[in-house]
């Protein structure tokens, strides 16, 4: 039978980057403007006013410090409120392609792999930049590789999707070497004229190349099993899509954007999640002790702790479940492989780990490995 293993990771990570502060300044300085230009509604109490957000406000919410961006001028512009990304013809490489690629390159290159030796590819993220043709046909083709590619998104539980996707095709025999990337944009989609959730998101791109463990390096990590779960939720939600687009005026545009209830987010997902942990680690005769490091979703520091204490039943060191959220930001699917990528090197032959993301659907995916050398 075909064994799966994740042979190598890859990450790219944007040049610019937004701190708090600075995001908190450009925020304020909106949120002034917003309420002198509507000065006589607020007087008259049909708005309210715009109330200013702040760094201390931001940590304590998310524990986010800054957030690597594709484009920070136009973020932190009072007057644009949101990344500034040129349009590109079609005969150019798109943005969501290119940032791809690089963290691609950079797997395959840990590996040893040619980009022919590759089956397949799929993109897995929450934020695409187009319905078709698929992006991970144009990742294939700036790579060279053959076979065929496809899209996919479970919003910020893409790449573990993806990872027993490609697990299950090297299982079938329909391919030995898949690559799985996950090109986050998040920029583009947050509101940030919005002080609950203005702050939330990064831009990054990483990627995962799993493959028949007879051809894979000899420093790979076992697969040793792979859970995934979706219950509907309008809790996270985002409605852009090209049969509602915003109107002219940007009236109603709001909900185009991201949006959630964090507090019903918090209270639902975390108890599903940790559920879910410990049910998948039954089934693989595993239990809380086995584990030496999780590598969570990088969403929120608070449901983190909590996830990581219901699983082992203790507060969790920052060695045993470490975060990259406090420079990242949430970055979506990427996230929990930001994690892995960062904050595995140190792992012996033999340590067992989880990789875990949950977002918007709800979904929930875990994938448990074991370090082979």
């Amino acid at each position: 039978m075909n064994t799966p293993v994740i042979s190598a990771t890859g990450l790219w990570t944007p040049a610019e980057s937004v701190s708090n502060e600075e995001l908190v300044a450009s925020f304020n300085a909106w949120a002034d403007k917003w309420n002198r230009e509507h000065a006589a509604d607020i007087e008259a109490g049909t708005v309210e006013a715009k109330t200013h957000s702040s760094v201390e406000f931001i940590e304590k919410a998310s524990g986010i410090k800054s957030r690597f961006v594709v484009n920070k001028s136009g973020i932190v512009d009072p007057d644009t409120m949101r990344p500034d990304i040129p349009e590109r013809s079609n005969e150019e490489i798109s943005v969501l392609a290119e940032i791809a690629v690089n963290a691609a390159r950079m797997a395959l290159e840990t590996a040893g792999r040619d980009p022919k030796d590759v089956d397949a590819v799929l993109c897995a993220a929450s934020n695409m930049q187009r319905g078709y043709p698929a992006m991970a046909v144009e990742i294939q083709d700036a790579l060279g590789v053959e076979g065929f590619g496809f899209d996919m998104n479970v919003a910020c539980s893409s790449a573990t999707f993806g990872i027993q996707t490609g697990a299950d095709f090297v299982r079938s025999g329909s391919a030995k070497s898949v690559l799985m990337v996950n090109p986050e944009i998040c920029s583009g989609h947050l509101n940030f004229t919005d002080r609950d959730s203005h702050f939330i998101f990064g831009d990054v791109a990483t990627a995962v190349l799993i493959e028949n463990e007879d051809i894979a390096p000899a420093a790979h990590w076992k697969i040793l099993g792979t859970s995934l779960k979706t219950q509907f939720s309008n809790n996270i939600r985002n409605n852009f899509g090209f049969l509602n687009r915003c109107a002219p005026d940007g009236i109603g545009a709001e909900d185009k954007l991201f949006v959630q209830e964090g507090r019903k987010v918090f209270k639902e997902v975390v108890p599903m999640v940790a559920r879910m942990i410990l049910a998948e680690l039954d089934r693989l005769d595993l239990d809380a002790p086995h584990l030496r490091r999780m590598w969570l979703h990088q969403a929120n520091a608070n449901m983190n702790r909590l996830i990581a204490s219901k699983v082992l039943g203790r507060e969790a060191t920052a060695d045993e479940s470490p975060t990259v959220l406090d420079t990242y930001a949430n970055t979506s699917s990427a996230g929990s492989i930001i994690a892995f990528h960062k904050h595995s090197a140190d792992m012996q032959a033999g340590d067992k780990g989880l990789i875990c993301s949950f977002g918007a659907g709800y979904s929930a995916g875990t994938v448990f490995v074991e370090k082979a050398a």
